[in-house]
């Protein structure tokens, strides 16, 4: 079977989707399959010209915002790219964005598009405070969802809550599949080591939808409650400035490093001790898993594809998103009882080899792919 792995942009970094889809199809290669990535380079901008039209909603009407109006670019870009560099057909074409779905399928209109949807791109804007409830950005990138029920073939999600809030968006959930995430145990994989002091890590973009003041807040009380520890912030955005300014008026510039961005997170992750991420919402949040993968304890919040991952007291700690008291007193517990952090950190192992592994996900693909494939 030939098949055609459509990402967004081109991957750039590990972890998560931009680097599972090439080891994906690496994987299959190796089986003997025929497949190939594709993406838009980021330098192509504005060269899509060609007008879109949308078989359920007039995107039109919120033409003129600036967000709507650079996904609608991206979308022209998309087809023109597509147009440019793809002269062979295929069986089937699995795309991992909305937009690339969508865009790819009006190039090969007879030809199977099945799409993964990774994360909530409006969800993002709204909790990092780009655009309102209820405005033009929400309504266009919501009614993306339908438009995708009508234009492609199966619709793939990564956790059961996100397909929950994707399916108030259509007509038919049941058209909904689930398949998590999975990682090659190979890339993330513990190494021995010994603390004297707890190290915890988050690693993510440096934004509001990331929770970090509130991680910054948890530490103070950490702090003055006497319990030493040093947390390790790898990731930049735009919220780094802001954070730093609340390190020092929190007094954790001691205990605290900013490393910004970093290519290779995973062969720095299994170093520490504890992973942190208080995230206001995640599909899936593979970081988790990565962190599982490298035998790290992990504490994170109540939302999304985390708490599919996290079961409380077992294989890790869970707090409602924005309790920085009660995320003071989950890393207390890992901090101070080096032994509960280890049997979270094995419990959490053990579940990520067992739920997230990659050939649990060739497995599933694969399933989907003889269906649907010609």
């Amino acid at each position: 079977m030939n098949i055609l792995q459509a990402l967004f942009f081109p991957p750039e970094q590990p972890g998560g989707v931009s680097s599972m889809v090439p080891y994906i199809t690496e994987k299959f290669n190796k089986r003997g399959w025929d497949m190939e990535l594709f993406s838009l380079p980021r330098r192509v901008r504005g060269k899509g010209t060609e007008p879109v039209t949308f078989n359920t909603f007039d995107w039109t009407r919120y033409a003129g915002n600036p967000i709507v109006d650079k996904y609608i670019q991206t979308y022209k870009d998309y087809v023109w790219w597509t147009k440019l560099r793809i002269r062979k057909s295929y069986d089937l074409i699995h795309a991992h964005h909305p937009i690339a779905a969508l865009a790819i399928k009006e190039v090969f209109p007879d030809t199977t598009v099945i799409v993964t949807v990774h994360s909530s791109y409006e969800g993002e804007l709204l909790l990092n405070g780009k655009i309102e409830e209820g405005g033009p950005e929400q309504l266009f990138l919501t009614s993306i969802y339908g438009e995708m029920e009508a234009r492609l073939d199966q619709i793939l999600t990564v956790s059961n809550s996100f397909k929950g809030y994707i399916s108030e968006f259509i007509q038919d959930p049941d058209r909904i599949g689930v398949i998590p995430n999975g990682y090659d145990e190979k890339r993330f994989r513990p190494i021995s080591h010994e603390n004297e002091v707890a190290q915890l890590i988050t690693v993510c973009r440096l934004v509001p939808a990331k929770g970090l003041e509130t991680l910054l807040q948890a530490c103070a009380m950490l702090k003055e409650r006497g319990h030493p520890f040093v947390l390790h912030i790898i990731g930049d955005g735009p919220s780094r400035t802001e954070l730093e300014e609340l390190a020092k008026e929190l007094n954790l510039y001691e205990e605290i490093i900013f490393y910004g961005y970093m290519l290779h997170p995973e062969e720095f992750m299994p170093f520490f001790d504890v992973f942190v991420l208080p995230s206001k919402a995640e599909a899936f949040g593979s970081v988790f898993a990565e962190a599982a993968l490298c035998l790290l304890a992990l504490v994170g919040t109540n939302v999304g594809g985390v708490a599919e991952q996290i079961e409380n007291g077992r294989n890790g700690l869970l707090v409602e998103p924005g309790d920085a008291p009660a995320l003071s007193q989950a890393l207390e517990k890992v901090v101070v009882d080096p032994t509960y952090r280890y049997q979270l950190a094995r419990a959490a192992s053990e579940k990520a080899k067992k739920s997230y592994s990659l050939n649990r996900v060739i497995r599933q693909l694969r399933g989907v792919y003889e269906r649907y494939g010609k």
